[in-house]
């Protein structure tokens, strides 16, 4: 209680500091907000405050005397309850009340030690669940026993039961059944112990369902949006990669499930966010890479694309290029598959290998190289015979057929000397197969007054630069399409237009960018 002084001061000081209760109480250290407020409001209606003599002889009427202690009695016997509804009296002035007007048996007792107030223990909460459940005493009963309300005992009985829980057992079909358990308490004990464990399983397999949920829908999204494949490993995926996964994912999981999933700090996801929302400088170059790409019928990598937008006038780096190409997943496909062998036995003696792995020519029609190359497709297996000039790559002369017999390379060495001048007497250079043996192919070498040279028996790398051509030409133009449903003639045809466009349009990083053609038409050596 404090005195006439004390209150007045608190009161004038709260008017001082401009009505701030905090800074007050933080200055007296007394009281609290509410009894403040109630004293303020006491003086502005009155102009003062009761004095010490008039604290405390508040006097109250029988009839409200009787209607709290009814009020207490007939709502669960809480004094806050009764207090809070009437408005009046105070708790002590209450507690007196009923300690004159309920005698002692009426009165809820409550054991106390040392008096600070026992709460039961859970042996006691569950057997007074057992005693209310099996119906061998009313909640009230219980309540007395206990010195808690009834509403207490139903309060027990949800927290051990469960929702749904009947108040009590059937009284005639199933009480046989229940009597069972009921004779021995611990059967009930250990049936709450195993729906305890039932519990707790049961929430960690809904733990372990979220879990794998959250890594399907992380899977998923990073094969929907990020076009990744099945077998994608979450530790591989870039910031980037990972910031746009949770921003698809943000609708369904908390933020700081996403990150820990991800292994992503915030701070790398707040940068990220902030870039992805940057406009991108680059819209207008991905739209020609993309083009360029296409141009090329998906044949070319970043150099080749790098040297097609520098000849348009582009001035841009060859790794913004390929980071461009990589986050637009334009990939130039690339299969290593069998090569065809044309090894038959030795026909006729070999010659020495001239050129001895030297494929640099000054001057066109220095150095030729030679092979055949098979093509197996669902209509059947076409043949290629190329003549490459080792000076820019050129494909001199080429035939295409179904059979790699020695008409097809005798055609494609006649149709090769056809271009020669007459002072114009290169090395043609191939390997050990059979058709580069037979009497014909060595009849038309001799007459043109051509030098042959071999490479060594199965020494692929003796030829490595005519290998490099069918290499390039299989998988720009073979691997990274089907042929299903395609025929022989069309096969060729097709075939055919590429090493036409192999020699007037494909650059060569090499030749400056430049194709084979365009490279001897820049040098004068053709019109």
């Amino acid at each position: 209680m404090y005195s006439f002084e004390e209150r007045m001061k608190a009161v004038l000081l709260f008017m001082q500091y401009d009505c701030s209760p905090t800074a007050v109480i933080h200055e007296l250290g007394y009281p609290s907000r509410g009894m403040l407020y109630n004293w303020v409001k006491e003086y502005q209606e009155t102009g003062s405050l009761r004095s010490d003599d008039m604290l405390g002889k508040v006097k109250y009427s029988k009839e409200q005397r009787k209607q709290a202690v009814e009020y207490y009695l007939e709502h669960g016997r809480s004094a806050s309850r009764t207090i809070r509804a009437l408005g009046f009296p105070g708790r002590t002035v209450l507690r007196d009340w009923l300690k004159e007007d309920i005698p002692d048996d009426k009165r809820i007792q409550r054991c106390k030690t040392n008096s600070c107030l026992l709460r039961c223990t859970p042996e006691q909460k569950e057997q007074a669940v057992i005693d209310y459940c099996s119906g061998s005493k009313s909640s009230s009963d219980i309540a007395k026993d206990y010195g808690v309300s009834p509403n207490t005992v139903y309060g027990w009985k949800k927290q051990l039961l469960g929702e749904g829980t009947r108040a009590t057992m059937p009284r005639r079909a199933e009480t046989a059944q229940f009597d069972k358990l009921t004779e021995n308490p611990e059967d009930i004990t250990k049936i709450l112990a195993e729906k305890e464990r039932l519990q707790n399983q049961v929430k960690e397999l809904e733990r372990d369902v979220y879990r794998l949920q959250l890594e399907r829908d992380i899977l998923e999204k990073a094969g929907e949006i990020l076009k990744k494949d099945q077998g994608i490993s979450l530790v591989e995926l870039t910031n980037r990669e990972k910031a746009v996964l949770i921003d698809a994912l943000r609708q369904k999981y908390r933020l700081n499930v996403l990150l820990n999933k991800l292994n992503m700090s915030k701070s790398s996801y707040c940068y990220q966010e902030n870039t992805l929302q940057r406009t991108d400088k680059y819209a207008d170059l991905r739209i020609k890479v993309k083009d360029a790409f296409e141009k090329a019928k998906g044949r070319y990598g970043y150099r080749r694309i790098h040297s097609m937008l520098k000849k348009s006038g582009i001035i841009v780096s060859e790794k913004i290029v390929r980071r461009i190409m990589s986050e637009e997943h334009l990939i130039v496909p690339f299969v290593k598959r069998k090569k065809y062998c044309s090894y038959i036995g030795e026909v006729s003696s070999a010659v020495e290998n001239v050129v001895n792995r030297d494929f640099h020519a000054d001057n066109p029609n220095e150095k030729w190289l030679t092979d055949i190359t098979e093509f197996h497709i669902q209509a059947g297996k076409v043949y290629l015979s190329p003549m490459i000039d080792c000076f820019d790559g050129l494909a001199v002369s080429w035939t295409i057929g179904t059979s790699p017999d020695a008409n097809l390379a005798n055609a494609m060495l006649d149709n090769a000397i056809s271009t020669l001048k007459e002072s114009e007497h290169p090395i043609i250079h191939s390997d050990r197969g059979g058709h580069y043996r037979w009497p014909g192919w060595i009849e038309r070498m001799d007459k043109a007054n051509l030098t042959r040279s071999m490479s060594r028996k199965g020494c692929s790398p003796d030829n490595s630069a005519c290998e490099g051509f069918f290499g390039r030409l299989k998988n720009e133009f073979f691997y990274c399409r089907s042929w299903i449903g395609v025929s022989i003639d069309e096969f060729i045809t097709e075939l055919d237009e590429y090493i036409a466009w192999y020699n007037e349009d494909r650059i060569k990083i090499s030749l400056g960018g430049m194709s084979p053609i365009q490279h001897r038409r820049n040098l004068g050596l053709i019109a």
